[in-house]
């Protein structure tokens, strides 16, 4: 592995343990060529995975990027950090799981929309107002409203 302060080759690892969620491998390094010290994470990956936009546009799966959209939908909510990874790792096992390499990004929105509505409504909105491209509040009431439960009369 690299380092990332002197592009040394020859690095170290001190130290390694299973993450937080069980399915990557954390991994302390030192740089003996400039004594700098950091942390790398390993995961196994199934199969390589191409994403089709809906323009046809193919792209290779990107994990960063999936979990970067994720975090800005769950951005200043009540959700563990470690129930987020969790989350993220589940979606991407699904995807590995489904058998194809090649996987339509609508696909990969519902299956991160469905986990989202499990642990937080907030978020999911969020997430959906992005997903699905709203233009306007009514756009938002919409789809607010589909979540409602619909209303008893009184007897």
């Amino acid at each position: 592995m690299r380092c990332p302060f002197c592009g040394n080759v020859d690095t170290q690892v001190k130290d390694s343990r299973p993450a937080e969620d069980h399915v990557a491998i954390r991994r302390r390094r030192f740089c003996p060529a400039c004594g700098g010290r950091f942390t790398t994470y390993e995961r196994v990956q199934l199969r390589d995975l191409v994403v089709i936009k809906s323009s046809g546009k193919r792209e290779d799966f990107d994990r960063d990027k999936l979990e970067r959209s994720i975090r800005i939908a769950l951005q200043k909510r009540p959700v563990e950090p470690d129930r987020m990874d969790q989350m993220i790792s589940g979606i991407v096992r699904r995807l590995e799981s489904m058998g194809e390499t090649d996987i339509q990004s609508t696909v990969i929105g519902e299956i991160v929309m469905e986990a989202l509505a499990r642990i937080d409504t907030v978020a999911y909105v969020r997430f959906a107002s992005v997903y699905k491209n709203f233009q306007a509040a009514d756009d938002f009431e919409d789809f607010v409203s589909e979540l409602r439960p619909p209303v008893q009369p009184d007897e």
